[in-house]
């Protein structure tokens, strides 16, 4: 391996604060793998709460791999050596696990790639003995691990505080008793709750393509997967600070897990049930000790200003002199004093998300957002200061019409003439940047029936919007690709059949359409084909305390365009899952 690469990841390592290097002795080797580069990685506080709770333990030696980048990869590529970890510098091949810790579907194409640099067989059942574990967890696979089945050994479903450490133990146990590597998966599946093993479970499927049955191959390997949610009441911060990430040189810290406001397209208001928020005393300590490292601190939770004491918390960080920056916030629940924290610090951009343009497709989504909290919104945080303003919307949402097209270009109107009117008295008006999205269907929400709009409507939707909006001066549109939409909603919601476009994908040297238009399987069966409410899903195998009929009952209620409530824990259990926790 050509020094360079190793002098660029020791340089790397030399800029972070926190980085842990372990000596291998008798321990378990863990590669740790994010599937994309280093500084989005290092961004992701998942992944780095992952590493700690690997590298707490004293029988465990975890060390990062990330997808290479520009320079990188031209190296290791002329190399023609394996991909090395970054903490010693090791092959990835020479790990007893390597783990992926995955937020992104589209992020599903650099996993074959690690792979691939690894030197490691892309598929679970042509690997060796002596070849690493593959696993996964993460998000996206207590979503639905089905399309990423072919190349994993096992999945470890739900959230890691809740059965990383048993995973571990049965692992060193089961690894030293054997080298069978398939009698390994088969003990770890049977011993360890949320751990699922593809291969020892055989799909069939009726003439017309959908799922007949799905069962275990052998007893005793469980029916149904049980998702394991955290018991751990601990504040999760980053343990490693670099100035080469997204957030920049800041620790950031988790506030709150989950959210109750049941927007019925959102995933993780539904798996990261029930939602939870830390007491204000626990994030005041942990604030606290964060300022003992860093001055910076980034704040995050599905919604930053609906966490109790907030402003509180915000204050405490301004008396320290320090900054901070938060997530995502909800516009009904903005206050002056929060806005003037958040100048204080620094953030002249703030994020709300309408999704919708008319009221009755906000009920449809269940939002619990009106235009006149939207507006009154507006005029607070254009009365406060001159912050720019990004408005999140969606579109190709179910029962969308043009008259709803047309709502998102009235509402943005609005909100631009209030910024004006309440900016006067300065002189000056914050810029508005429209973020505009397609929809894409998840599993175990209300909307995980529906499918993909046609990509020709979503173009011609965009088209016009742009056309619309371009006419209104100080605005900023940005869309997304509706090709990238379609191959999120096939990785989504696509069955075990949908890993053999992948890995022509792979072999296509990342070429979709090529991939898409040749694959034997039709694409199009996943992402365009609305499923039925008494269709077998390949996700139904796993249990995430949601009971169906309750998506199912919200399924109905957004076609008849009604709200339902928002969660209220502990004193409703509509949705099932207070009743099983």
């Amino acid at each position: 391996m050509p020094g360079d690469i190793i002098s660029l990841y020791r340089a790397r390592m030399s800029r972070e604060k926190g980085t842990v290097i372990k000596n291998w002795g008798d321990k378990i080797s863990v590669a740790l793998a994010y599937p994309n580069y280093y500084r989005l990685g290092m961004s992701n506080l998942g992944f780095q709460v992952v590493y700690h709770l690997f590298n707490k333990r004293p029988d465990v030696v975890a060390e990062r791999v990330f997808l290479p980048e520009c320079q990188e990869m031209s190296l290791l590529l002329q190399s023609g050596k394996p991909l090395l970890s970054l903490e010693s510098q090791r092959p990835l091949n020479r790990f007893d696990l390597v783990a992926f810790s995955l937020s992104f579907e589209n992020d599903y194409p650099n996993i074959l790639k690690i792979l691939e640099l690894g030197k490691i067989p892309l598929l679970s059942d042509q690997r060796p003995p002596g070849c690493p574990f593959v696993m996964a967890g993460g998000i996206t696979t207590f979503l639905n691990p089905e399309p990423l089945s072919s190349f994993m050994d096992f999945f470890l479903l739900g959230e890691a505080e809740g059965n990383l450490d048993e995973m571990l133990d049965f692992f060193q146990e089961f690894k030293s008793r054997s080298n069978n590597r398939r009698d390994v998966i088969r003990d770890l599946c049977i011993n360890v709750p949320g751990l699922y093993a593809p291969s020892l479970y055989k799909p069939e499927y009726n003439n017309d393509g959908t799922i007949r049955s799905f069962t275990p191959r052998e007893s005793p390997a469980p029916a149904r997967i049980k998702v394991a949610r955290s018991v751990d009441e601990q504040v999760r911060m980053s343990k490693i600070t670099t100035p080469e990430t997204e957030f920049g040189d800041r620790i950031l810290i988790e506030l709150g897990r989950g959210c109750g406001r049941s927007c019925r397209f959102c995933a993780a208001g539904y798996v990261y049930r029930p939602p939870r928020v830390h007491k204000e005393s626990d994030l005041m300590d942990s604030v606290q000790m964060a300022l003992q490292i860093n001055n910076q601190l980034g704040l995050l939770a599905s919604n930053v200003s609906d966490i109790p004491g907030i402003e509180n918390i915000t204050s405490l960080i301004l008396e320290k002199g320090c900054n901070f920056s938060v997530s995502s916030l909800r516009a009904d629940t903005l206050s002056q004093t929060f806005l003037r924290h958040l100048d204080s610090s620094g953030q002249k951009t703030l994020a709300i998300a309408p999704e919708a343009g008319s009221e009755r497709l906000r009920m449809v989504i269940n939002k619990h957002l009106t235009k006149e909290q939207i507006i009154d919104s507006v005029r607070l945080i254009a009365g406060t200061e001159d912050f720019a303003i990004r408005l999140y919307f969606l579109i190709g949402l179910p029962t969308e019409t043009n008259d709803d097209m047309a709502a998102v270009v009235d509402l943005v109107k609005v909100i631009k003439h209030h910024m004006v009117k309440q900016s006067a008295l300065r002189g000056r008006i914050g810029q508005i940047r429209l973020s505009i999205n397609c929809f894409v269907p998840k599993p175990f929400t209300p909307f995980q029936w529906f499918a993909l709009e046609d990509l020709r409507l979503l173009k011609e939707r965009q088209k016009w919007l742009k056309k619309e909006l371009g006419k209104e001066g100080g605005v900023k549109v940005n869309f997304d690709v509706p090709r990238w939409a379609y191959v999120q909603a096939l990785l989504s919601t696509g069955d075990r059949r949908v890993g053999s476009i992948l890995l022509k994908a792979h072999s296509l040297g990342g070429d979709w359409t090529k991939a898409l238009r040749f694959s034997e399987i039709n694409p199009d069966f996943f992402v365009y084909r609305p499923r039925g409410l008494d269709e077998i899903l390949p996700w139904d195998f796993i249990d995430n305390g949601i009971e169906k009929k309750h998506l199912a009952k919200e399924y109905r209620l957004a076609l008849e365009a009604e709200e339902s409530e928002i969660c209220h824990v502990g004193k409703c259990y509509r949705c099932g899952v207070c009743s099983k926790h």
